[in-house]
């Protein structure tokens, strides 16, 4: 019973830190990425369609992105989207393809995304410890109604809080990994 709910809780856990390494795929580095703007959201015939959807997001450049549209006449609404999407990036096209040029990143800009970064991993720690207090509780439940026994409960809180231990220390790592991306000039 106890091996059920810390199995299902590393599931939980890891799929934190799997979302968390996603999420800052979004975050510029000093180079191009695809992964930059392919959750940018367009919409498309009155539907929000991530963009990644809608076209093939290449890097033929370290500082550059290339958008091919698989339906031309989306080309200003993608245009228009990844100028909203917050990331400091101005797309240009030529009626076929949009280019998005990455301008390198000034040391204040780069402190800014390592402070984002921060932010980001911050939350994934708050989800993890979240995950831990409901698993907690529940262990403390099967105890309440004599499904385990006191002994049983304290190993179980040790398993839990070793397990949310090497979860934060994944997180800590994945963040670490993308601060030295974003510094690496």
């Amino acid at each position: 019973m106890i091996k059920d709910l810390l199995q299902e809780t590393e599931s939980r856990m890891l799929k934190t830190v799997e979302a968390l390494e996603t999420d800052l795929k979004s975050v510029r580095t000093g180079r191009a990425s695809p992964a930059l703007v392919e959750r940018v959201l367009v919409e498309y015939y009155g539907t929000p369609t991530p963009l990644n959807q809608l076209a093939v997001i290449s890097a033929p450049e370290p500082n550059l992105l290339v958008v091919r549209p698989y339906d031309p006449s989306s080309l200003s609404n993608i245009e228009k989207a990844i100028m909203q999407a917050d990331l400091g990036l101005n797309p240009g096209n030529d009626g076929r393809i949009i280019r998005i040029p990455i301008p390198r990143l000034t040391e204040e800009r780069r402190r800014e995304m390592v402070k984002r970064v921060g932010r980001r991993v911050e939350e994934a720690k708050v989800a993890l410890r979240n995950i831990r207090r409901d698993t907690l509780q529940e262990l403390r439940d099967y105890e309440g109604e004599s499904l385990i026994s006191e002994d049983e409960l304290a190993r179980g809180q040790e398993q839990l809080q070793e397990l949310t231990d090497r979860y934060i220390e994944e997180v800590d790592e994945v963040g670490a990994r993308k601060e030295q991306d974003i510094m690496e000039i």
